[in-house]
This record gives structure tokens, sequence and C-alpha cells, in this order.
């Protein structure tokens, strides 16, 4: 049945889409558990400076949403680094000296880091002492950190390739390590992935929290967690703006075909207007339908009104990425960020008022906006990724140079696998997870001789 299923079909096209559809499902949980991690370091910290049992409330709250989250992560992320060797095996030998130590280091570092104190962490309170415990979170908010360190160091360095040689049978080998982990896109986009994973989960946060403030304004839990995130929303959303727009200038400079699909220009002129929509037409090299300001783009990404950007009629046509594709994804990921700062100033002004937790309607939108930090994180991947094609290592290796030479039946065949078995066991744990975030954090048990208390007293109790 597959056989015949798949035995018109594009190989290389599958193989695509395999790896999209994992890395979308997988790029959701990191995207949560590093600002996850880093708010339950925040949440004990505070206990432990205040002793508001508030902050240790949402941090048990919290903590067992994170445990889920981050093994749903570390599923899923094992799950795709298999497709290095199934599906895209010619892009394994040939860039293999490059990435495969970088990832070795991510392992060494951050997954050791994070396992050797995830289960204090989770299971230590109580048990452990309080500093001890607040050690172990600090050090598995660190990890999660330095995971995405590593981990957008190597597709920096498919964006932007440095530091490297080639070999006398054609692999990538380092010739300077700092050039290769330390490249030129690197700085721009750690700091913009690190902020996309803060504002999704104050946004996630917000949004649990409005959800119980609609129920009971008087909740203290809910207000607490509601106010931290609209904190979040109203300083880091302004900041990943302007992140935002020192990466596209990165991006501009170093992958000027990515930003002329990002922009749909189709044509390299002066006074580039800046196309708010519009549907790129990629046989007619137009944009139809378009609402655009006119010489808005010239001054965005050169400074300067009258520059002239540089269009995709620079470049072969055969080096063109999915203009439509990411073109959308771009204005996606834009347009809930600027949501992002509207909700973060709206908050602001009802916290002037003193109304922060008796307006209603600003509840409802941080309701509304609780995924939007997955939905742009996600576009934002589609817009690094779609618009680095027809390239898997930028300019030198082309994407379908670097497949495996396997049959369209045998990706098909696992894609179809991944399809089942991804919907039945995350759509379980997002399920789990959802109905743990319905549970109010005003009735989690607390033990009456309190969090972190040393290993001794509890022994000596349960004797």
């Amino acid at each position: 049945m597959v056989e015949s299923l798949f035995s018109d079909a594009d190989a290389l096209l599958l193989a695509r889409f395999q790896f999209a559809f994992t890395v979308a499902f997988h790029i959701i949980f990191p995207a949560f558990t590093i600002g996850i991690a880093s708010y339950l370091a925040v949440l004990e910290g505070l206990y432990l400076k205040t002793r508001n049992p508030v902050y240790q409330k949402l941090f048990r709250y919290w903590v067992k949403i994170f445990a889920v989250a981050f093994g749903m992560g570390v599923v899923s992320g094992i799950v795709m680094s298999y497709q290095f060797g199934t599906n895209w095996s010619v892009f394994s030998d040939k860039a293999g000296p490059v990435i495969g130590p970088l990832m070795g280091y991510e392992v060494l570092t951050a997954f050791f880091l994070e396992a050797g104190f995830l289960g204090v962490m989770l299971f230590g309170m109580n048990r452990v002492g309080e500093k001890l415990h607040f050690f172990a979170t600090l050090m598995v908010a660190i990890g999660t950190a330095i995971s995405a360190f590593w981990i957008l160091s190597v597709n920096s360095w498919m964006q932007t390739p440095t530091g490297f040689a080639m070999n006398d049978v054609g692999q990538f080998v380092v010739e300077d390590w700092f050039a290769v982990i330390f490249n030129p896109s690197f700085p721009y986009r750690l700091a913009h992935m690190l902020l996309a994973a803060y504002l999704t989960t104050a946004f996630v946060v917000g949004g649990v929290g409005a959800w119980h403030l609609l129920k009971e304004r008087s909740n203290a839990a809910a207000r607490k967690m509601f106010s931290m995130a609209m904190w979040m929303a109203l300083l880091v959303a302004p900041l990943q703006v302007f992140v935002g727009d020192l990466h596209g200038l990165n991006t501009q400079e170093h992958q000027p075909a990515k930003v002329a699909a990002m922009e749909g220009h189709f044509k390299s002129e002066t006074q580039a207007p800046l196309y708010l929509f519009g549907m790129p037409n990629m046989e007619t090299a137009e944009v139809d339908y378009a609402i655009k300001v006119p010489g808005l783009a010239s001054l965005i990404l050169k400074h300067d009104v009258n520059a002239e950007v540089t269009g995709l009629d620079a470049f072969p046509r055969d080096e063109w990425p999915p203009v439509p594709v990411v073109f959308w994804a771009f204005r996606i990921m834009v347009g809930l960020g600027l949501l992002m700062v509207v909700i973060g100033l709206w908050a602001g002004v009802q916290r002037a008022r003193g109304k922060l937790y008796d307006a209603s309607w600003l509840h409802k939108a941080a309701i509304a906006m609780a995924p939007s930090g997955f939905v742009a994180v996600v576009a934002g991947w589609i817009v690094t990724e779609v618009g680095r094609q027809p390239w898997v290592i930028y300019g030198l290796l082309r994407t379908e140079d670097a497949a495996s030479p396997i049959a369209a039946e045998g990706v098909g065949g696992s894609l179809l696998a991944f399809i089942v078995v991804y919907f039945l066991v995350f759509g379980a744990g997002t399920f789990y997870i959802l109905r743990k975030m319905a549970g109010d954090p005003e009735n989690v048990h607390i033990p009456d001789y309190g969090g972190g208390m040393a290993a001794e007293r509890l022994m000596h109790e349960e004797d």
C-alpha cells in the first residue's frame, strides 16, 4: 500500500517535508522549556528572598508542566538527529567534521548538565537543602540556554559558513573553531531565539493567569503570574523588535536573496517599497494586489529612503527561494511580534490605572495570544530555513545534493509513521499539559514543613 501511495512521489520533497514536520513539532518544546526553566528559577529565587508562599505555589504549579514539555522536547529532538543518517547521509558525510563535534558539545555540556540536575529539581524539593535545590534549578535553566547556544551555532554556520576548508574528498573541515562557532549570523540568531523563547513562555503564563483571573479576580497566584508575564511583554517585546531589526540587517548583508524573498522584492530598485500585504507571483516576478508604502523598505534595510535594495533579479532564477512561503511566514512572525508589543503596552496602561486585574478585555486578549509565541517561532523557522533554499549550506551545498539516495517509498513510509505517532504521543502530552494549566494554582499543595527543608528533617518525619 505504501509503495503504491508514494510510487510517483519525489523522494527529496518527502525528505524535506519529513524534516520540516519533525522540526516544527520539536522547536515548540525547547522554545517553551528554555523560557519556563528560567521562569522557575526566578520563582524559586523570589520565594527564597521573600518567603511569599505564592511564589512557591507557582513553582510547584509550573514545574510539572515543565517536566512534561521537557520530556517531549528530548524525544522529538532524538528523532530529528536520526534523519541526518537516514535521509541526509550526503550532508552528514560532507558536513560531519564541522556539524558533528558541535552537536556533540551540546550533549557533553547542556544535556549532561540538565540531566544531572533535573532529577534534583523535579524530585528533590523537601529532600535537599533550599540552596542546593535552587542551585539545581539554576543549572537546568542555564543548561537549556547552553543547548540553544550550540544548536544555533550549528544552524547559523549552515546559514553563514566560515572558518572551514575543503579536504581532498569534498568534506568541510574546520580551520578555525572560533570562526565556526561565532560565525557572522550567530550572535543575532542566538539573541533573537532566546528572546523568542522568553516571550513564548511569558504569553503562555499570561494566558493561563488571565484564564484564572476571568474565573476569580482575587486569585493571588493568578494575579502574580499575570503581572509577571505582562512585565515581560512590556519590556521584552520591544527589545525583540530591536534585535529582530539587527538580525534582519545582518541577513541583508550575508543572505540578500532571503531578505528579497521576505520583502517580496523581485527587482532591485531605489526607494524600494515595503509591501505590507500582497500575493507574490513567481511566474511574473511581481507582487499582485500589493498594499505598499513607497521607500519604507529602503529606510528599514539601508536606513536611507533613497538607497537601492537588492532584489531577486540579482540572482540566478534557480537560486530563488519559494517567495510566497517566505513572504507570508515573515509577515505572520512580525505581525504577532507587533501584537505582543501592543499587549504589553495595553497591560502597562492598565497597571498604571490600577486596573490590571479588572480589565476583562485585556484578559481575553491575553488568552487569545497565549499560543502566539509558538506560531511566531514556527513562522520564524520557516523564514530562516525555506528562505535559505536551494542551499542546505548557504552558497556551498545544494539541498538536492545533500539527500540520501533512497527511494520515495522508504521516506514516505517513515513519514506516515511519524505523523501517526507524533499526533498520538505529543497530542496526549499536550492534552495533559492543558489539563494541568486548567487547574487552579491556588490549590497547589504545600507541605506543612515548607519547601526546601533539609533531608534530615524529612527522614525524621518519615520515621
